[in-house]
């Protein structure tokens, strides 16, 4: 067994407020990381600007409330940057001494041994990229070996080997579910694809697109999947625990509702769910935990009638009731609730690179009905009922088979564990170790036992 290498990935989204899908997979991929043996390190690329004085530069990491500075003095260091712009940017260290209380911020920090920054690093590389069309460089005094980009960036830290990550390729492939330029991500996709040490993506499906739509020879693409991780505390919650917190924070019965959790755009198929709910006619309110994105008003539409939204026939009286529940927000030890104690996740997405939220409900025992499409038949096999996500009529069917049939629910709720068994922790970091050696990274004898993840802030916006 050799020495730990130094092995890198990228802080893009791990800073954001609200997580995101990314923020959970560079999350997910710095415990692996641990787990092999190796020093992590995590490249931000925070506003904070570089200092001299080792207490200020951890000081501003984790100063979020500084105001911005004037839009023309913005524009100016840009211009400026953009000259020095051949010779890459320089990351510095942040020495996280503890000086800096960081309590509030351990449920968006990943699993570190090490964590540099470089000023808006993430905005000057596509700025880089739009006026050089190749990818900014960033260098730090010790390089790494290995450099794991968590999404398809313009950067890359010479003299490492440099993989990226391409979680699946929807902008091309559903075009009209996303806000991206589809001209410049095709044209960095292509580049990446032809530069890159290697790329590395979430299933089966999302390589054969990459290899197909991008024209990257097959050797060249490794599928890794993911990690479903769930720290065992919340797992373990008793279950009448479980039930009261749900009864007290929402005023839901265990049993007695429907759950959807994600980020609610044209992609996740939310207004098709709405309306198939709806239609089944089965009892119980639909819970919507999610944040607003792109479309999101065309997707809700139909709640905006009065007559769906507060009105509802209860035998031969039609009376006020919330049918539907929406929320913005919800921590996750209440979302780990929400899900164990759904009737069923109803996660019928038009297109998934891997598809988390259903297998993150299959390994807490709850039934799931999901897609046909993509990646979703591989990944919860016949663990989960699956339909044509544009089929409305056939979601209907699987609401009211599913609401109807204890035996369905009883062989989902079983199987569902053992599905999300094969994407342990353990096992995607066996297979991340495989492809790291082919870049020179051996194997190391265990080290300390990489801790636990805490409570992740993901608030289901994914």
């Amino acid at each position: 067994m050799s020495q730990p290498s130094r092995l890198f990935l990228d802080g893009y989204n791990l800073a954001l407020d609200q997580g995101t899908g990314v923020a959970t997979y560079a999350r997910n991929l710095s415990y692996a990381m641990g787990r092999l043996g190796h020093r992590v390190g995590v490249l931000y690329g925070t506003r904070a600007a570089p200092s001299i004085n080792p207490l200020i530069r951890e000081i501003a990491f984790f100063d979020d409330q500084a105001g911005d500075p004037p839009t023309w003095l913005v524009a100016l260091r840009r211009a400026r940057r953009m000259l020095h712009s051949m010779m890459g940017e320089v990351a510095t260290p942040v020495p996280m001494t503890g000086q800096v209380v960081a309590a509030p911020f351990r449920d968006r920090l990943p699993h570190y041994d090490e964590i540099w920054n470089a000023q808006d690093l993430f905005q000057q590389a596509h700025v880089h990229y739009s006026f050089a069309q190749r990818p900014l460089s960033v260098r730090l005094r010790d390089r790494p070996h290995l450099m794991h980009w968590t999404y398809p960036l313009p950067l890359r830290i010479p003299g490492a080997a440099n993989l990226y990550t391409m979680h699946d390729l929807v902008p091309l492939r559903l075009p009209y579910t996303t806000l991206d330029n589809k001209r410049r991500y095709l044209r960095l996709a292509r580049m990446l694809g032809r530069d890159a040490d290697h790329i590395v993506t979430v299933s089966e499906a999302s390589k054969r697109d990459i290899v197909s739509l991008l024209g990257i020879p097959e050797e060249r693409v490794t599928n890794t999947y993911q990690a479903v991780d769930i720290p065992r505390k919340l797992i373990d919650i008793p279950p009448e625990q479980m039930r009261a917190e749900i009864d007290g924070s929402f005023g839901l019965a265990a049993g007695k509702y429907w759950l959807f959790f994600g980020a609610i755009e044209p992609k996740k198929n939310v207004g098709r769910l709405i309306q198939a709910y709806l239609a089944s006619g089965v009892e119980g309110p639909l819970v919507i935990v999610g944040k607003k994105a792109w479309k999101s008003e065309q997707e809700l539409r139909l709640l905006h009638d009065d007559h769906v939204r507060y009105l509802a026939q209860e035998g031969s009286v039609l009376r006020t009731r919330h049918r539907v529940m929406m929320l913005d927000y919800v921590p996750f030890r209440l979302l780990v609730n929400l899900i164990r104690g759904a009737r069923a996740v109803l996660f019928p997405s038009l297109y998934e690179g891997f598809g988390l939220p259903a297998l993150e409900a299959m390994l807490l025992g709850t039934p799931v009905i999901t897609s046909d499409t993509a990646s979703m038949p591989e990944v919860v096999g016949d663990a989960a009922l699956k339909v044509d996500p544009y089929d409305i009529a056939a979601l209907v069917q699987a609401i009211q088979a599913m609401d109807r049939d204890p035996a369905l629910r009883a062989r989902l709720a079983e199987a569902g564990p053992r599905q999300a068994a094969q994407f342990s922790p353990e096992r995607y970091a066996a297979r991340l170790e495989a492809l790291y050696a082919r870049f020179g990274i051996a194997p190391v004898a265990a080290g300390e036992a990489v801790p636990e993840p805490v409570e992740p802030v993901r608030l289901a916006a994914e």
